[in-house]
């Protein structure tokens, strides 16, 4: 357990309100700079020191006792990027003069590929759950629109029925850094998804709730309870790929990519701010190819 000084936990707390009120930063953003910053904390005890001691220095022996601890380049990442958005904003406190940290360079992380499903796999997953159930076509709409429109799954489970326009077959969506796209979502998904705002939904729950993907008690599910589904339906269907909770994110990216879809369309759909983050589907893509190639050709 981290030993943290009370003034120093303070200051965190006011930094990590701050990066939520003015950045719109994740939950889940939040607690990893939480705890990165507390176990810096906890090491500066060691040297008798506080968060506002820190010089470029101490920020140097600290990465390179980090190293010696056999802590990984991407969260050592992660540590530098929550530090320096720390001493940028202390500064704007007044509680530092300079950025201790501002020469500081985060490490070069090598891209990794993100694990796809084969469209075969995908179909299986779609049907695993049981749509006679008003929780089986929760989970069955809930599959359907991620799978169609790419969204994250912290995007999906808080989407409320003021941002979907069925007539238009539409979903408005406030991403990270509060920027707005709108996303297609397709006859399929549509159509799955009137029948779940029909008749799922309303024998779900009768509480009037914004959200249109609720629990039996007419709450918001939970990231936690929806990745339990989604691992449960992929046991089900006898899927042994692995996963995570973007599964369906990057199946819908390199689907695309695989039938044709322009890279700057695809940039715009799943809301990424720089190309070069949605470009690592064109390698997902590629050895798609090759693998067919290597399998169909005759001279493969």
């Amino acid at each position: 357990m981290t030993q943290v000084h009370p003034q120093d936990d303070e200051r965190i707390d006011a930094f990590v309100e701050y990066l939520w009120l003015h950045h719109g930063v994740s939950n889940n953003t939040q607690a990893a700079y939480r705890s990165d910053l507390r176990r810096y904390c906890d090491y500066l005890m060691t040297q008798k020191l506080g968060l506002l001691d820190t010089t470029s220095t101490i920020l140097q022996d600290y990465l390179l006792w980090r190293r010696s601890q056999g802590l990984s380049p991407r969260s050592t990442s992660r540590f530098l990027s929550a530090m320096k958005k720390f001493a940028q904003f202390a500064v704007k406190q007044g509680w530092l003069n300079t950025d201790p940290s501002a020469r500081l360079k985060r490490p070069k992380l090598p891209q990794s590929i993100p694990h796809s499903l084969s469209e075969a796999d995908v179909d299986a997953l779609l049907h695993a759950p049981a749509t006679d159930t008003e929780l089986g076509l929760r989970d069955r709409t809930m599959l359907e629109v991620l799978y169609a429109s790419g969204l994250r799954v912290s995007e999906l489970i808080r989407l409320q029925l003021e941002q979907v326009s069925l007539q238009q077959g539409l979903v408005r969506i406030i991403g990270k850094g509060d920027k707005e796209r709108l996303v297609p979502l397709g006859e399929e998904a549509l159509d799955w998804l009137q029948q779940y705002l029909r008749h799922g939904r309303p024998a779900l729950s009768d509480k009037n709730s914004p959200w249109i993907f609720i629990t039996q008690r007419g709450t918001l599910l939970t990231r936690q309870a929806f990745w339990y589904r989604i691992k449960h339906y992929a046991a089900q269907a006898g899927i042994r790929a692995h996963l995570s909770p973007h599964t369906l994110r990057h199946a819908f990216a390199t689907h695309l990519l695989n039938h044709g879809a322009d890279l700057r369309v695809l940039q715009m759909l799943l809301g990424h701010s720089d190309l070069s983050t949605t470009q690592i589907y064109t390698q997902v893509a590629r050895e798609r190819l090759q693998s067919l190639h290597a399998q169909h050709h005759p001279r493969g």
